[in-house]
């Protein structure tokens, strides 16, 4: 598993410690895949509820607060496949 991924589970971890209700995915360009659910946060590439795809700079300035996941999403830097409910209430969970 590449620093990244280590580094962005922690902070996932950290700032989802009750969890999530449903699954999400982030799948971070060249590095791989995160999922979390109700269980946690883990390394994985399963299927997801919603799927975030961004590049490493971008889904670690979202997790470390530096970019607002909306904005991030507006601007193209972040691309959401399923559903949009779901992304919004983990963006909200990240803020």
């Amino acid at each position: 598993m590449s620093e990244i991924l280590t580094h962005a589970i922690k902070a996932l971890s950290e700032k989802l410690s009750d969890g999530f209700d449903g699954t999400a995915k982030f799948e971070i360009e060249g590095e791989g895949s995160i999922m979390v659910d109700e269980n946690g946060v883990r390394e994985g590439d399963d299927e997801a509820d919603v799927t975030m795809i961004a590049s490493a700079d971008t889904f670690q300035g979202i997790i470390e607060g530096d970019v607002n996941p909306t904005m991030a999403f507006m601007s193209g830097k972040l691309k959401i496949e399923g559903n949009m409910g779901m992304a919004m209430k983990l963006g909200s969970a990240l803020s």
